[in-house]
């Protein structure tokens, strides 16, 4: 009989990011992005309740019978520990389950630029890290929390949902609260935290137009606010935060995050050259004067991009295409990949036989 325990364990032995379960298929995994189908009878109505029964506390099955889907974080000693959505469809269970590691990882494993190091110690702003799920948001945010940890001595408060990295006090004192266990809400927990004297927030995901007021308001009065949201580039996290807002409100939001914002980094995972995992590509807007003014200027944002491309040298931001560029001359990436994965694949596969074009400006590595 198949248990939840070996499929768990199966994944952390194969390195699988998830794991898919619904009545009438056979486990279903993701390996370095590709889905694989185990090859095992398929999972019946009754073992999907059974899963659901030995992953959810009690609290947590409450909730799921209510509301008919709920995240939560489960451990299993001896095999790791995972992010779990459960929720119905043709009236039996189903989950989606994420593996997360237990342990922070080391910011060099990670493969990123270490202008990102230098922006997570800034003392106060807004930082967004932007992707679609599974990109490595989650990850990044948790080395950037622990280099804080590392380096200097604030409050860092924490709202997830649910908790996935566990951290311990080091130079920096951290408190973790998980959506359904700690708090009812982001909305509430964001009003809360603020009588707990935080240096640094990290809001799991910014999901509305509350979160995200409370989130520029919280930047704007000192601390230094970090979450995510599920975004492309830098321009669509612009154009998604000011679609949070009514029409009236648009120019002083662009007046608002202008000032507040420190960086948006927009991470994409790609297959490695030699096969066997995958590698990141970045785009990282750092603000500086010249984005704050496009900011400012509905006519300017899509000039934007351009001012990311051009402050390679000055400010280590880049777009992705400079990302890809760099993963194809360090022999991580295959053309083909960087090609497919570029902004404009035309003017890229130009750069790369050599044919300086009219918009290179910024390219230089």
């Amino acid at each position: 009989m198949t248990t939840i325990q070996s499929l768990l364990k199966f994944m952390t032995d194969n390195d699988a990011s998830d794991l898919h379960l619904r009545a009438g298929c056979p486990p279903i995994f993701r390996i370095h992005g590709d889905l694989m189908r185990a090859r095992v009878e398929p999972v019946s109505p009754q073992d999907m309740e059974r899963f659901a029964a030995e992953l959810m506390n009690e609290k947590q099955n409450a909730r799921f019978q209510e509301s008919v889907e709920v995240d939560f974080a489960a451990g299993l000693k001896g095999i790791g520990r995972f992010r779990i959505n459960a929720f119905r469809q043709r009236g039996t269970v189903a989950m989606a389950i994420r593996s997360t590691k237990t342990t922070v990882p080391e910011f060099q494993t990670l493969g990123l630029p270490d202008v990102i190091l230098d922006i997570a110690m800034k003392k106060r702003g807004l930082i967004l890290v932007t992707g679609t799920t599974g990109s490595g948001k989650s990850t990044l945010l948790a080395s950037m929390i622990e280099h804080i940890n590392n380096s200097t001595s604030v409050n860092i408060v924490t709202i997830e949902d649910p908790v996935e990295f566990l951290f311990r006090d080091r130079k920096s004192t951290i408190v973790q609260r998980e959506i359904g266990t700690d708090t009812r809400s982001f909305a509430d927990a964001l009003r809360a935290c603020f009588r707990q004297d935080p240096d640094v927030l990290l809001i799991g995901e910014i999901r509305d137009k509350e979160t995200m007021e409370t989130a520029m308001s919280a930047a704007d009065t000192g601390h230094l606010v970090m979450s995510t949201l599920h975004t492309m580039n830098s321009v669509e996290t612009i154009s998604r935060i000011i679609s949070f807002f009514p029409p009236h409100q648009h120019e002083q939001i662009r007046l608002v995050l202008s000032g507040v914002l420190v960086a948006i980094i927009s991470l994409r995972l790609l297959q490695r050259k030699e096969g066997g995992g995958r590698v990141p590509a970045v785009e990282i807007l750092v603000n500086n004067a010249t984005i704050a003014e496009y900011l400012l200027d509905p006519q300017k944002t899509h000039s934007i991009l351009e001012a990311v491309r051009d402050g390679y040298t000055h400010y280590g931001s880049r777009t992705f295409d400079q990302s890809l560029l760099e993963l194809y001359k360090e022999d991580r990436i295959t053309l083909t990949t960087a090609i497919q994965n570029a902004n404009n694949p035309d003017d890229f596969e130009l750069k790369i036989k050599g044919i300086q074009g009219t918009s290179d400006r910024g390219w230089t590595m």
